[in-house]
């Protein structure tokens, strides 16, 4: 039995600049869209030219979407003139883009709320625009804005507004739960009905997340008989966003239900590459990945009860619904105090420490682990840290850099600047040096202490001159008097890969201190540093 197509159609350029916080440039939608070409989507939105000076000269550019459709965003013609002298239309037909998707109202209440015009002129603004680019020999979509709602008020004229467009030639007709509100089971019975005057073939659903449904509805949609569905990278988008294409695309490839019924023009060795691409999407906006985002997180894959562990040992599929390399991902195991041998061993394997599994120090080591984590600390988020304990106690880590001292002190000057300043003295090699810095925090102070004296660090120097500390993080973990802290450090170098640190002490300034020591002390074992004499 021969598959049917499901069109993907990506929106995040478009509707993921509607999240609050985000403002792409004009290299991040191109790096966007390059990486969207490369996964294979069929179509492409790259915004509404004309709407402004970014979505203009974007699509204006050189733009590398290989296979992919690259699409024109835009609203049917207004009233009170024709198709050809609508300049919003017209900054459609100048754009480089190939097809046009038009937004119109398909709710009554909107036509008279939002419009202030006739159901009738509604409807003829839709099947005139239809036929200006139909006519123009452009790949036509009509995005029918709220249409479930519109159906479920006065199911005939949302009818009457799809069927403008199909009838005078559109390719696709996209059915948008615009507010989110629309269930599963309500998105499987108004779609069933709607292919009985449009067909499926020429059908798309595009779902916000403001019931956590987006995923599902487009499902329950391709299910019930579309066959484009529109999403962004991670389910960006406004309120609550969109449907997430990163969870749609490999369900239908990897999911009985779909994959034996349905195909994409996604191929199935690019696939693996969805991780890569939703990541990129966070580092081009300079946030912290969702780690529990499915599929794609980090955590998705994730293991830290030590029962969970060893059932995965011995078949992943207890506990993995899909092999994680197939998106691209990694699985992980976390340890932690719930954790028991099982974990401590698979870490040990990920991180390539060679042991025997009746070596007593693996005992020594989860032991050191749950005694660590009951006065605080959590090596859940923090695989450096974990490394160098386990590397310590299986007796695999050299000495590098020994803090003998430090001083940190905090001072306000006659101009009411807060200065912080910071002496630390270090040995390496059997020898004694001074370092100082100053900072806006002591611990800042601290750092600038270490980092800005790098070059008197020896043979150390040109292993820590591209270290950066990208963020810190304090948690106080009780209160009163006796208050115990965590520090976190996320530190990077020029090599482009993260690590984290951890540091727990009464003492702000000596938690951050620890993270920081084995922050340097990661950098060095990890870029093979010769030891301390």
């Amino acid at each position: 039995m021969s598959k049917e197509k499901i069109y993907i159609f990506d929106t995040t350029l478009r509707d993921g600049a509607q999240t609050q916080g985000v403002d792409f440039s004009i290299d991040d939608k191109l790096k966007i869209a390059e990486s969207l070409g490369n996964l294979g989507v069929d179509y492409i939105e790259g915004g509404w030219p004309g709407a402004n000076p970014t979505d203009t000269e974007f699509f204006q550019k050189r733009i590398n979407t290989k296979n992919s459709i690259l699409t024109a965003f835009g609203m049917t013609k207004r009233s009170g003139r024709s198709a050809e002298n609508d300049p919003g239309l017209s900054a459609l037909l100048n754009s480089k883009a190939s097809a046009i998707c038009l937004v119109g109202k398909s709710w009554d209440f909107h036509v008279d709320v939002a419009l202030g015009i006739s159901n009738e002129e509604n409807l003829e603004n839709i099947s005139e625009s239809t036929k200006h680019f139909v006519k123009k020999k452009k790949e036509f979509m009509f995005d029918a804005e709220h249409f479930f709602d519109g159906f479920k008020n006065n199911k005939k004229y949302a009818i009457s507004c799809i069927k403008a467009a199909f009838e005078n030639g559109a390719r696709w007709i996209v059915l948008c739960d615009t507010n989110g509100g629309t269930l599963p089971n309500e998105v499987e019975k108004i779609v069933t009905e709607v292919t009985k005057h449009v067909p499926g073939k020429n059908l798309g659903i595009h779902a916000h997340n403001d019931t956590g449904n987006a995923v599902a509805n487009s499902l329950a949609a391709i299910l019930s008989g579309v066959r484009q569905v529109q999403g962004t990278i991670n389910g960006l988008g406004e309120r609550c966003g969109n449907a997430d294409l990163m969870s749609i695309i490999p369900t239908i490839h990897l999911k009985d239900n779909f994959s034996k019924k349905f195909t994409t023009n996604i191929k199935s060795e690019n696939i693996n590459k969805l991780t890569q691409c939703s990541r990129l999407l966070d580092e081009i906006l300079n946030r912290k990945p969702n780690q529990h985002l499915p599929y794609v997180g980090a955590a998705a894959f994730s293991h830290k009860g030590g029962l969970h562990v060893s059932a995965v040992q011995k078949d992943p599929k207890t506990y993995e619904h899909i092999k994680p390399d197939l998106v691209g991902n990694v699985r992980n195991i976390v340890v932690s105090d719930q954790a028991g041998k099982s974990n401590i061993i698979s870490r040990l394997k990920s991180i390539g420490i060679d042991f025997k599994e009746n070596d007593t120090k693996i005992k020594k080591l989860l032991e050191e682990v749950k005694d660590r984590e009951f006065i605080g600390y959590s090596y859940d988020g923090a695989d450096a840290s974990f490394e160098l304990l386990a590397r310590r106690i299986m007796g695999e880590i050299p000495r590098y850099i020994s803090i003998k001292e430090y001083d940190v002190s905090v001072k306000k000057d006659n101009f009411g600047k807060i200065i912080s300043s910071a002496k630390a003295k270090l040995e390496v090699d059997k020898k004694i040096i001074l370092c100082e810095g100053e900072g806006n925090g002591p611990v800042h102070a601290l750092d600038n202490a270490i980092r800005n004296n790098v070059d008197k660090l020896a043979k150390y120097s040109k292993y820590l001159k591209d270290l950066k500390l990208v963020d810190y993080k304090v948690r106080i973990l009780n209160t009163g008097t006796e208050a115990v802290t965590r520090v976190s450090i996320e530190s990077t170098d020029s090599k482009g890969k993260n690590w984290f640190t951890i540091g727990v002490s009464a003492n702000i300034i000596e938690a951050s201190f620890k993270a920081l020591v084995d922050s340097l002390d990661y950098k060095l074992f990890k870029d093979k540093a010769p030891a301390s004499n």
